[in-house]
């Protein structure tokens, strides 16, 4: 469908309703305060449409799509509208007719996110659904003393404990203003500006079309929530040039996932998680900001290493001169990302107004950035196309994103409601022994499990609400808790058996998915090791209140990382292999700088 063709009145039509989405995030940033029971579930009617109907095949699926839309948009309005009513009611649900609508809206949020993402978290829901009102029969200290109905439906349904929670709030007030800017700026020439600097900057080095992909990725990531929707984009320029220049296809797949899967964690934006970590923690953004650099840069860093471990076993060529963009190029197109970021931070840090406020500000910078092209021409068919990509793909992936948290938020509402937090927080303290980095390993297996096929920023919601306070009552401070689980987080995206940007990147160069898998698990090896190393130095993450200390946690990350990344890919020998392995690990975690935590 080309959203620009006007003979099209279907495609249209969903400008339209996208154009609706994105002016009513925007909208609630400028109109001030707006009751939880409207915003909330005006945001879930506004993504309904795009979950269910577009992009549906014709027949059952449409119809029914329909159908639920027609469900889940009436009853979220009828909430909205009687927000006042059910204010009082504080919780507990009146009627025949309000039980109907609660299993309504808890049918709809639950198809909404298995058609969004499939089977896994909407199972882990209704598990969840299912414990709270059958949880009474459950023998043993993870039983409950039971939930009555018409109170845990309302709960769940018509305040602010259950769907219309906080997690919501947060795909509200936060989330879809960052996801909105991206799409502004992946419409426009931002993108290409992104490659053309990373091509002058690393396109004539050995390994050059493999590290283009590191550093674009890492400059595109931050802004993209999704891993896959990284790859999907940069990759298809990354890849077939790592293939034309003769790189073997499991390697020019699996550093475009492991870069991908990198741009996550990468400030400024990280997603749009850095902003979720700040209404989470409570924790100053340009806090934040600082604290995740190094890490960032050491997971690249050592991505960097391995690459050229892979140059020193196989030919890896740079980007032929004739192919890397002119000074011109770079130039013209750099503008098209660093004014919308230069307004962002001038925003934030200029006007010091709020990160959403800043995000709009910058949101209509890129989207005067649409009027004209790299040429700096202005053509207004391409212009409205510019403008409708930008629209329908900030719908679709606030959609997305919208669906997995509003279901997530029923995990959450079940475990606030039940208890059942606090017990899965005695849980990793009895069996860990109240030790930490047993609790570490166990929550990291817990990130891999929850965060399947599930966009960065969700999965890291979800894993914090059930592993973070034991993370914290260990001794961990708030925000290196946050951090180590929004790393571990981003574990599925590259490690089997749901490794979603391996999938995708091994799927556009035609290689088997497992040898990509391997490859992507040893080239980024900095996401297994980085959120353990924070935890050993925590000194990594207090570069803004002692740099020296940071720059020594650094360094010592670094030679460590360089070891064990080299040992992995570079090494011929078992035995010298071996010996870089143990040597990277021992000078990563030495007890020298453990501090409290030996």
């Amino acid at each position: 469908m080309k959203y620009g063709d006007s003979d099209m009145p279907a495609g249209r039509m969903w400008v339209m309703l996208a154009a609706l989405v994105v002016v009513f995030h925007i909208g609630l940033v400028f109109s001030g305060l707006v009751p939880n029971l409207v915003s909330r579930p005006l945001h879930l009617a506004l993504v309904l449409p795009w979950i269910f109907v577009f992009g549906a095949p014709a027949g059952a699926p449409r119809i029914s799509g329909v159908v639920l839309t027609l469900a889940g948009v009436g009853a979220c309005v009828w909430v909205a509208w009687n927000h006042d009513a059910l204010g009082d009611q504080y919780g507990f649900l009146e009627g025949s007719g309000q039980i109907a609508l609660a299993c309504v809206l808890l049918a709809v949020v639950l198809e909404a996110a298995r058609r969004a993402i499939g089977w896994p978290l909407p199972l882990v829901a209704a598990a969840a659904l299912a414990y709270a009102l059958l949880g009474q029969h459950v023998p043993g200290e993870f039983g409950h003393s039971g939930t009555p109905l018409r109170s845990f439906l309302g709960t769940m349904t018509i305040a602010e404990g259950g769907i219309w929670g906080s997690l919501t709030g947060v795909s509200v007030g936060v989330v879809a203003i960052f996801v909105i800017f991206g799409a502004v700026l992946n419409a426009g020439e931002a993108g290409q500006g992104f490659m053309n600097v990373a091509s002058a900057a690393a396109g004539r080095l050995k390994g050059g079309a493999a590290k283009v992909s590191v550093i674009s990725s890492a400059l595109f990531g931050s802004i993209s929530g999704s891993a896959s929707a990284n790859v999907a984009s940069t990759g298809a320029i990354t890849m077939p040039a790592m293939v034309r220049l003769g790189y073997p296809r499991r390697l020019a797949a699996a550093t475009e996932a492991v870069a991908s899967s990198g741009g996550q964690i990468m400030p400024p934006l990280m997603g749009a998680g850095a902003f979720v970590m700040v209404e989470l923690t409570g924790v100053p953004y340009a806090a934040i900001m600082a604290a995740a650099l190094l890490p960032a840069l050491l997971y690249f860093y050592a991505v960097w290493i391995g690459i050229d471990a892979f140059a020193s076993r196989t030919v890896l060529r740079g980007i032929d001169p004739a192919d890397r963009p002119g000074l011109r190029d770079v130039a013209v197109t750099s503008v098209f990302f660093l004014i919308p970021f230069g307004v962002l931070m001038w925003g934030m840090f200029g006007l010091r107004v709020t990160p959403q406020y800043a995000a709009c500000l910058a949101i209509f910078a890129g989207a005067v950035l649409l009027l004209t092209d790299r040429n700096l021409e202005v053509r207004p068919r391409d212009v409205a196309a510019r403008m409708a990509q930008a629209l329908v793909s900030a719908a679709r992936q606030v959609a997305l994103i919208a669906s997995i948290i509003v279901c997530a938020s029923i995990i959450v509402g079940v475990l606030s409601i039940t208890g059942l937090g606090i017990k899965i927080t005695s849980l990793i303290l009895g069996v860990s022994g109240g030790m930490l980095w047993p609790s570490l390993l166990l929550t990291a297996l817990a990130c891999l499990v929850l965060g399947m096929e599930v966009p960065t920023t969700a999965a890291y919601v979800i894993c914090v609400s059930v592993a973070g306070p034991a993370l914290i009552q260990l001794g961990l401070e708030p925000l290196q808790a946050h951090l180590f689980v929004f790393w571990f987080a981003l574990l599925s995206t590259i490690t089997p058996p749901v490794c979603g940007a391996v999938f995708i990147a091994a799927g556009m160069v035609g290689e088997n998915w497992l040898k990509v898998a391997v490859t992507a698990m040893a080239l980024g090896v900095g996401l297994y090791v980085i959120p353990l190393g924070m935890i050993a130095n925590p000194g990594l993450l207090r570069l803004s209140e002692a740099p020296a200390e940071a720059a020594a946690a650094l360094l010592r990350m670094a030679l460590g990382l360089g070891a064990i990344s080299f040992g992995l890919i570079g090494a011929r020998r078992v035995w010298v292999r071996a010996g870089m392995l143990v040597l990277g690990g021992l000078v990563v975690f030495w007890p020298v700088g453990w501090g409290p935590f030996a």
